[in-house]
């Protein structure tokens, strides 16, 4: 069950130096443009192999939904934090044909961070995952994480770019947009889409788009990262 994600102000210093890509003349993805089905040339085998073992981040743990045990650990590495979860559809933002108050009963007009127009972003055009509310079991701001920072989440054998743009309850981990799940192959109907399990979450610390919606510019800076962190360059 998706929960319905919470608006809180961009902030925090990453504890690295920052990876930042900027193009003044971004353009968001247009209405009906999805993602190809593998972006880049690093497989999703190479990084889940860089991600096999945990070294715990977090104090606790968190749960993938209310009610569910709390036994998902936040993991760090030198130049990345991760966890393995399920996947939750956040449809929340700009209403669009697909989410909007008809099709979400937990939709929110809102996201905590913004395009650069101030503009809430759009969950059916941007790839963007949600991240825990800062607190006792962890705080995302510690880690070089921020709005804008550049995740590569994978499922199956499929790695897709995404940034970070909305922020959720603090307990629950394991949630992203309707163009990631899209993207991912997993269905995204915010009513009863989503996938239990096996979805994995890599976020770059220190990494940052801007403007945050240029999904291009997450695509190809999270390459880079990538291939660095899987030890190519």
């Amino acid at each position: 069950m998706r929960v319905q994600s919470l608006t809180l102000a961009a902030a925090g210093a990453a504890l690295l130096a920052p990876s930042t890509l900027s193009t003044a003349a971004a353009e968001p993805l247009a209405h009906g443009e999805r993602v190809a089905r593998h972006e880049g040339d690093v497989r999703a085998a190479d990084l889940l192999a860089e991600v096999r073992d945990c070294a715990p981040v977090s104090r606790g743990r968190y749960r993938s939904d209310h009610g569910t045990p709390a036994d998902i650990p936040v993991c760090g590495t030198r130049d990345a934090v991760f966890w393995k979860a399920d996947l939750d559809i956040d449809c929340d933002g700009r209403p669009g044909r697909h989410c909007n108050a008809r099709t979400d009963p937990d939709f929110s007009d809102a996201t905590a961070y913004q395009q650069s127009d101030g503009r809430p972003l759009s969950a059916e055009d941007l790839p963007y995952i949600v991240v825990p509310a800062p607190s006792r079991i962890w705080n995302y701001r510690d880690h070089g994480v921020r709005g804008g920072s550049v995740a590569a989440v994978l499922h199956g054998d499929r790695v897709q770019y995404a940034v970070v743009g909305d922020v959720g309850p603090d307990g629950i981990i394991g949630e992203a947009s309707y163009a990631t799940a899209e993207a991912l192959g997993i269905r995204p109907d915010p009513r009863g889409g989503g996938t239990p399990s096996d979805v994995t979450y890599i976020v770059f610390k220190g990494s940052r788009v801007t403007p945050l919606e240029n999904h291009a510019a997450a695509v190809k800076l999270g390459e880079r990262l990538a291939r660095r962190f899987v030890g190519g360059g």
